[in-house]
């Protein structure tokens, strides 16, 4: 059936299924609901998307989402920033929010996995290493490492918390109340206060 379409749909169709959890029905509907909007709300989604291509990128601090060189949250002065949680994508920062955290952030932009071919030196973790130098080494007063319950972000948390031992700086690990292989982005900010609450301090060899 999916023959019989002009090219144009097609090409929509084929562009939607590409994003994630949009399976090929999926993807048609949203295609025919697109030809059924006006207009000017398809060039409302046109331009949003557009947007996003040229406008949004990673804040130079903590690798959040920003518009602008640095994120809302970085340059919030009312933040506590003598606490960083280093998380491994931009929508855990989301989740963490919900749980009232006033610190501020640190992305790793993914997590270490051998398996897949991710070493320490693809992730930032030389970049939040830089941030604990010099004078923010005083400053900065605790790091909390709030990676993924997984086995890959178990080993991203033991590697950085290596790292940070000869800095001296206080560095503790969010609670395991989460499911093992979990994922904090699909947390709920209950069982994820309590994970924050309960962090242990890491002791590495």
């Amino acid at each position: 059936m999916v023959d019989s379409y002009p090219d144009a749909l097609k090409r929509l169709v084929s562009a939607l299924s590409r994003l994630p959890g949009v399976g090929p029905k999926t993807a048609q509907r949203l295609a025919f609901f697109l030809i059924k909007s006006s207009p000017s709300e398809v060039e409302e989604l046109v331009d949003s998307l557009r947007d996003i291509s040229m406008k949004v990128h990673l804040c130079e601090i903590c690798g959040y989402y920003t518009d602008e060189t640095r994120c809302a949250i970085c340059r919030d002065s009312t933040r506590d920033k003598t606490v960083i949680c280093v998380v491994e994508k931009p929508q855990d920062v989301l989740v963490i929010e919900k749980t009232g955290y006033r610190g501020v952030y640190h992305v790793l932009q993914g997590a270490i996995s051998p398996l897949s071919g991710v070493s320490p030196e693809d992730l930032t973790i030389d970049r939040l290493l830089a941030r604990l130098h010099g004078d923010n080494r005083q400053f900065v007063q605790e790091v909390i490492l709030a990676t993924n319950p997984s086995l890959d972000g178990e080993a991203t948390a033991l590697f950085i918390a290596r790292k940070l031992k000869p800095l001296s700086i206080r560095t503790t690990l969010i609670a395991r109340g989460l499911p093992l292989g979990g994922d904090l982005e699909f947390t709920d900010e209950i069982t994820l206060s309590q994970a924050l609450e309960g962090r242990r301090e890491i002791v590495t060899v």
